[in-house]
């Protein structure tokens, strides 16, 4: 990172066995054969996957270093950056599991990360540590693709004291066949979010429809850019217009009053589509915000229009009224918002008596739900259950009954007790996590870096073309799983100078051992004439047996 230097090296060849021996020092700076040294490799994958600098930003900092190397090789030391880290997590493996084993085991969170015709990139986790342990590219989440993966795991870290994961059923098969029998539990968040897509979509699902069909939100958005662009004519800005509504300074006959207040009300309907906490559907509802918004207009605006004298002054609120009420007769969508309503009443009795995603706290997707009690959290969901069956009106319901299903279904799954373990410190207690929003959030940072870096939200591109031990990243930022990985080195530079001449060495005994050609034989493959060769060493091999 000092910038370029040329090296004069010494090489020592032993007179009896030919062996050439090359500089350590040099060595332990670059790779043999190469001309970018460790210190540059590790800034590099440090700017990459840690800083989440795209290529052009990498490649000016170096430059700024007086290191000159183009973006494709950029790119190629990123992708040599995490197979170095992989080589290293992998020659860490029983360190890692001996500090698992020491805590009394490890909670193995799983999860995958999939976009269109895209591989889905599948990781394993330790909740307890945070330790990254493995990662895998499959096709798809099918059982049979998780299997392998689960089965490596196994191997390398021992059987996990508990699984935590999603309802897919891929996932579910797999665990319940590596792990038959280990403690195998639900992530309640995402149980929730499941129960309540299928007890709420169908109403949802009508109401988005009828809202499209009107074009509501369309409509109002261009009528709020047209009473934005009159009332700036009229020279009136965001700080009087805040002070207009608030101290209601203009006087009742006022031209700007009913063009202030259509405004202002458009602007309210269509800030209902952005109400909620950030943990998305089914726990926000901003169609159901947005469609209970412009009923309210639909009995505001007919009074209003009453009070005011007629001419164009009122024309804005007039426009308005036309495409609130429009959208409020429709019987479809008011059939729909007095269904949801109901069903989002219970839905959210489940998520109070599960405690998660709280509508009183911000948090978003990273809640992990509050610290309660599992049999406590069991009781309330029990009586839950017990009004969806004793309840008249839900126990004929479909839907509510499916919610019934469901939780008798996973009951076992989604209560974890303490576990009891051994360890050398005698016994301990792991508490298994609710949910399984460790890995939720370690996806999100990934999207969140390759938007970074790309300026693009997808994921696809980057599925096929990233290497899938790349989420190790993450463990660079743990200290004790950096203790492990270094293993009394003092740096990365140092470590991955290590692997490479350990690498080397495996390599050339490897060459050495498998070689299909005999010293010297290469020549012989040189005749072109060969095969001929052949038949005339043949014939006269025949010749000679027949004579004898």
């Amino acid at each position: 990172m000092n910038g370029p230097f040329v090296a004069h090296e010494t090489l020592g060849e032993c007179p009896q066995c030919a062996a050439v021996y090359c500089s350590g020092p040099l060595l332990n700076l670059v790779p043999k054969g190469s001309r970018v040294a460790f210190d540059v490799l590790v800034c590099v994958g440090r700017a990459l996957f840690q800083r989440h600098l795209n290529l052009k930003e990498v490649q000016a900092e170096l430059m700024a270093r007086n290191v000159r190397i183009c973006t494709s090789e950029i790119d190629y030391l990123g992708r040599k950056f995490v197979t170095y880290l992989a080589l290293a997590h992998r020659r860490a493996t029983p360190g890692i599991r001996q500090k698992m084993d020491m805590a009394g085991g490890y909670v193995l969170h799983l999860d995958a990360t999939h976009e269109g015709d895209a591989p889905a990139l599948m990781s394993g986790m330790d909740s307890l540590s945070e330790f990254v342990l493995a990662n895998v590219k499959i096709p798809s989440e099918n059982a049979d693709h998780i299997i392998p993966f689960l089965q490596e795991i196994k191997a390398n870290y021992g059987t996990p004291t508990a699984c935590v994961h999603d309802m897919g059923i891929g996932i579910c098969k797999a665990v319940s066949k590596v792990f038959p029998n280990t403690k195998d539990f639900i992530c309640h968040f995402h149980f929730l979010r499941d129960v309540g897509k299928d007890f709420l979509e169908p109403a949802y699902g009508r109401l988005r429809k009828r809202l499209r069909k009107h074009a509501t939100s369309t409509e109002l958005n261009y009528q709020a850019r047209q009473m934005k662009k009159a009332l700036q004519e009229e020279g009136i800005t965001g700080h009087a217009l805040k002070k207009l509504l608030q101290d209601a300074e203009l006087p009742e006959d006022s031209p700007l009053l009913p063009l202030a207040s259509a405004y202002s009300f458009a602007l309210w309907a269509l800030h209902g589509k952005k109400i909620g906490k950030g943990y998305g559907f089914p726990f926000d509802r901003p169609l159901l915000h947005f469609a209970e918004r412009v009923l309210e207009l639909n009995k505001i605006l007919p009074k209003l229009l009453q009070d005011l004298p007629q001419g164009k002054d009122r024309r804005p609120l007039r426009t308005l009224a036309k495409q609130i009420s429009k959208t409020a007769h429709d019987h479809e969508l008011l059939r729909a918002v007095k269904e949801l309503r109901w069903r989002t009443k219970v839905f959210d009795e489940l998520r109070t008596a599960m405690r998660i995603a709280p509508e009183n706290e911000n948090k978003g997707l990273n809640d992990d739900g509050s610290e309660e009690a599992m049999t406590t959290i069991r009781q309330r969901v029990e009586k839950f259950r017990n009004k969806l069956q004793k309840n008249s009106k839900l126990a004929k319901d479909v839907l509510c009954q499916k919610v019934v299903n469901q939780i008798e279904k996973y009951d076992e799954k989604l209560f974890a007790d303490p576990i009891e373990v051994k360890t050398p410190k005698g016994k301990a207690f792991i508490f298994p996590q609710r949910t399984n929003n460790i890995m939720e959030q370690f996806f999100r940072g990934f999207r969140r870096a390759q938007r970074r870096k790309t300026g693009n939200d997808s994921l696809r591109q980057m599925l096929y073309t990233m290497l899938s031990e790349t989420p190790l990243i993450k463990n660079l930022d743990n200290p004790e799983y950096m203790e492990i990985l270094l293993g009394g080195k003092s740096n990365l530079e140092e470590l991955f100078a290590d692997l490479d001449q350990e690498l080397r060495s495996a390599n050339k005994k490897e060459s050495k051992n498998s070689d299909r050609i005999i010293p010297g034989f290469r020549s012989v493959l040189k005749l072109q004439n060969l095969p001929e060769c052949f038949i005339k060493l043949f014939e006269k091999r025949r010749m000679l047996t027949q004579s004898n």
